[in-house]
């Protein structure tokens, strides 16, 4: 089973890029390697908190996420050495085509007063970060059942060598850019 964005990849975003740049083959066109999406949490939160913002973040994502435990303490943030300050998921494949699906299709649009995502948050390698302050905008957590409000981070990794490849990457497949 292929989803629609993978499709519409290899059908029209890869002729699409070929026709306006000087890529000579169809393998060297950018192309979107990983998704991984980070939940940082409070140290001091409580376990069942913890257990159910893990549960949304699978929820959202569709796999089970992977707890982050800090490596080493910090007394000024209460913070001991093997706590769960996060969880995070790398996905790959038609379930990556899926969630960006879902993100610029149905997730983005729910934002209050949203004008676009920010055009300037790449690294500098064609990788995208985009930061969200609210797991409620996705349509599989339902908002009567959230304790807590907790935001996330998702990086949008490509094989793309530039910004700009990057940017036009994400731009075909319907990514919508502020106009600033």
């Amino acid at each position: 089973m292929t989803t629609q964005f993978k499709e519409k990849y290899k059908e029209k975003i890869v002729p699409a890029i070929l026709k306006e740049s000087d890529y000579d083959n169809s393998m060297r066109v950018p192309r979107i390697t990983k998704i991984v999406v980070n939940m940082g949490v409070s140290a001091d939160m409580d376990g069942d908190t913890l257990n159910l913002l893990i549960d949304e973040l699978a929820m959202i994502t569709g796999q089970r996420p992977v707890r982050r435990n800090a490596t080493k303490s910090v007394s000024n943030f209460k913070l001991r050495e093997g706590m769960t300050i996060g969880a995070k998921v790398t996905m790959r494949g038609d379930r990556m085509y899926e969630f960006l699906e879902r993100l610029i299709n149905v997730a983005l649009p729910r934002l209050r007063d949203f004008r676009g995502v920010s055009a300037t948050s790449f690294d500098g390698r064609g990788n995208y970060t985009l930061g969200l302050s609210d797991q409620t905008i996705f349509p599989e957590i339902n908002p009567d059942k959230v304790k807590k409000i907790q935001g996330m981070d998702i990086t949008i990794v490509t094989t793309a060598e530039t910004d700009e490849d990057g940017r036009n990457l994400l731009k075909l497949f319907g990514m919508p850019f502020a106009t600033d």
